[in-house]
């Protein structure tokens, strides 16, 4: 019995498909540049997969809804940090299409962490924000339900645990 044969539409090389994930990814990046310039802190790229984009705090609005509306990205997922620069959140978008995974870092002041709430855009964001708020005490402005996720009972009112004392 002889083996089926299947045809199969031709692909490009390895290589082809990585220089094409770059220029998605370097048009990306320089937009954001053009649009968002004077928003924009710090670019680093960690690899070809992997940019991070440091923001001012205030653009948070502006830039996901241009990552998310003009540049085609989707909003995966929030996660926080307090360290001695201040609350750090890093907001993480995909490019399913090349593998691309952007993050959007912005550092909140250190007494009143506070930044606007992508829950209205993004539904995927109320839950994370939650915790957030619950666990560093980051204010999140205009969240359409900012109450107890995960701490009713399990800690006292003001008390955040996940926050640090820095000497």
């Amino acid at each position: 019995m002889q083996g089926a044969r299947y045809k199969t539409k031709e692909r490009g090389t390895r290589n082809e498909k990585r220089e094409t994930r770059n220029i998605d990814t370097m048009v990306i990046i320089e937009k954001l540049k053009e649009n968002f310039s004077s928003d924009i802190l710090e670019i680093v790229t960690k690899n070809e997969k992997r940019i991070i984009v440091t923001i001012k705090p205030d653009s948070i609005i502006n830039i996901a809804e241009y990552l998310y509306k003009t540049a085609g990205l989707r909003f995966i997922i929030a996660s926080a940090l307090h360290t001695k620069k201040g609350f750090e959140i890093h907001y993480h978008f995909s490019m399913d299409s090349t593998g691309l995974v952007l993050n959007i870092h912005v550092i909140l002041d250190k007494e009143n962490p506070q930044i606007e709430s992508l829950s209205n855009m993004f539904n995927a964001s109320n839950w994370i924000e939650r915790e957030m708020h619950e666990l560093f005490g980051i204010n999140f402005l205009n969240h359409p339900n900012q109450e107890k996720l995960i701490s009713d009972g399990n800690w006292a009112e003001g008390v955040y645990p996940y926050r640090k004392e820095f000497k």
